[in-house]
């Protein structure tokens, strides 16, 4: 990989092959949650495009990240390879897909991340270590939901100054506004909007940064899926 986002640490040999073995699953797996199968292309479309996410110095230092709706386990098992000072909860809900990531831990060897398997409004819920309410430094989302929707499944989840960082393509003015409206109410501030499209998946790719910027309103997490079913801040 060339100099840019996504080489802002330096990988080692050991980290390329545990990413390379993530992309061999995701080939392997007919039942693997991801479309892209070729390694080459999923090593940019995958690979590269999580490693974006180490160009926000709030996610390069976190100890403890959370990567809210997994999926495939992207992008929680490349950084979590690439940041092995941090520990990585990946929170998803589907049983398939849980499994799918486990077997990507145990196959690549990668010791500092785990699988939450549970919805992540039940895993705010209660604090560690049987929940996860206010016990991260950062959240992390790529191609989840609506940035309002995110910056309330996040708010529960983070310390009091932590950041979350979502994976987004196109700019969309509307959405911005939904979540500059519904920021006070969620006690999360949008912080920064950064273009990472030469380096990513996509030409458009965004990371939108927000940061918690008080406690936990009481009344969050709501009942799961009203996040999405009824965004804050939407007219």
């Amino acid at each position: 990989m060339s100099a840019g986002p996504g080489d802002t640490v330096q990988l080692s040999d050991q980290a390329r092959t545990a990413m390379r073995t993530i992309l061999d699953l995701l080939a392997e797996e007919r039942a693997a949650p991801s479309a892209v199968r070729d390694p080459e292309q999923a090593w940019r479309v995958h690979i590269a495009d999580s490693l974006t996410g180490l160009e926000v110095e709030a996610l390069r230092v976190a100890r403890r990240i959370a990567d809210l709706g997994a999926g495939a386990g992207l992008p929680g098992l490349p950084l979590a390879v690439a940041l092995p000072d941090g520990h990585v909860d990946l929170i998803e809900a589907t049983g398939r897909k849980c499994e799918f990531i486990r077997q990507a831990i145990e196959r690549a060897g990668i010791g500092n991340a785990r699988v939450v398997c549970e919805r992540s409004e039940s895993w705010a819920a209660d604090p560690p270590p049987d929940g996860g309410r206010e016990g991260y430094d950062a959240v992390i989302a790529r191609a989840v939901g609506r940035l309002s929707t995110l910056a309330e499944l996040a708010s529960p989840l983070l310390v009091e100054g932590g950041a979350l960082i979502a994976w987004k393509g196109r700019r969309d003015a509307d959405e911005e506004a939904e979540l500059e409206r519904a920021s006070a109410r969620l006690a999360m501030e949008p912080a920064e909007i950064r273009w990472v499209g030469p380096y990513a998946g996509s030409r458009h790719r965004h990371l939108h940064v927000m940061r918690k910027a008080g406690p936990t309103p009481d009344d969050f997490p709501r009942r799961p899926g009203m996040a999405k079913k009824r965004p804050m801040g939407r007219r």
